[in-house]
């Protein structure tokens, strides 16, 4: 396995390069997200796709790419946040350059599509990549919660919790305690990735999934894939983020959520948690993927662990 890399930790007065690997973001979007970033002493600095309209993508996948690999180059971007997901990262992943990404190791962040590129780089760059918020996710009612979570995982502080909050409370489905990496993102685009050279691999991990918009017979079906292919049935814990509008469609399905995740893994000796604060929700903790961290998870209350820091 290639060696994992840390990237340069977050400081106030850094410039954060914003990209769109996906869909393009509207303007109003951008002046809210850089008010709340600026009032917290960041620079937000646009990229080559801000503007760029090609239907729904912000530019055509060469142009994304360019987008990317400039940021990361560029010695006056100190960390990546993406302006929001959608969908297209697949036409972008080919284009890349994983080694020169790996020379320059800088904190990206991103959910939803994004999911795609956090564990291309998790695997192909060994780089330590940030499930959390984007700029589409600002003004929310929990921005607060989401700077403070996504500020204190980026510092370099070691010891640090990541827990529920009122607007969004983990419910335990299996208590118990859980060490290893943590590996997951979007349910959707960890289906997609199965079957190529970035397809997840959750034994002896700690894996996290979310989800939007799906039939909940749709993810009763994704979740079978996911164990018929093999790769979790050594899960060490499961995470099972904020399932945002899920619907039953015509005919009820009989199963809630927590009574689907409970099917598919429930046999599994580990620790289960729903409804963590990750993924489309308003309620949104940056997490780290491939590092190490524990899951604890006792009879009312859930939270992430993480000893050591994910930046240098």
């Amino acid at each position: 396995m290639i060696e994992q890399i840390k990237p340069r930790r977050l400081e106030r007065g850094h410039r954060i390069g914003i990209v769109s690997p996906s869909y393009w973001m509207d303007d109003a979007q951008w002046v809210c997200a850089q008010t709340l970033f600026e009032q917290r002493g960041y620079e937000l600095v646009p990229g080559q796709t801000q503007g760029l309209r090609d239907f729904r993508y912000a530019g055509s996948p060469e142009q994304r790419a360019r987008d990317i690999m400039a940021m990361f180059r560029d010695p006056t971007i100190d960390a990546i946040i993406c302006a929001r997901g959608g969908y297209g990262v697949n036409r972008v992943l080919p284009l890349l350059d994983f080694e020169d990404i790996r020379s320059h190791p800088k904190i990206f962040v991103g959910y939803s599509d994004i999911t795609a590129l956090l564990l291309s780089f998790a695997q192909n760059c060994g780089l330590t990549a940030f499930h959390g918020p984007m700029l589409s996710s600002c003004g929310r009612p929990c921005d607060e919660y989401n700077f403070q979570t996504l500020e204190a995982v980026l510092s370099g502080r070691s010891d640090i919790r990541i827990a529920g909050t009122p607007g969004c409370r983990p419910r335990v489905l299996r208590a118990g305690k859980a060490t290893g990496q943590l590996w997951g993102g979007n349910l959707s685009l960890i289906i997609e990735r199965l079957g190529t050279r970035d397809q997840i691999d959750a034994r002896g991990r700690i894996l996290f999934i979310e989800e939007i918009g799906e039939k909940l017979h749709a993810f009763d079906r994704m979740l079978l894939h996911l164990r018929a292919c093999g790769k979790f049935d050594q899960v060490a814990g499961l995470i099972v983020g904020e399932l945002v509008e899920m619907d039953e469609g015509e005919t009820p399905f009989g199963k809630s959520t927590d009574d689907i995740v409970l099917d598919v893994f429930g046999d599994l000796d580990i620790p289960i948690v729903s409804n963590f604060p990750c993924g489309h929700g308003h309620c949104q903790a940056t997490i780290p993927v491939a590092h190490e961290a524990e899951l604890l998870a006792e009879a009312d209350e859930a939270w992430i662990h993480l000893p050591t820091s994910p930046v240098t």
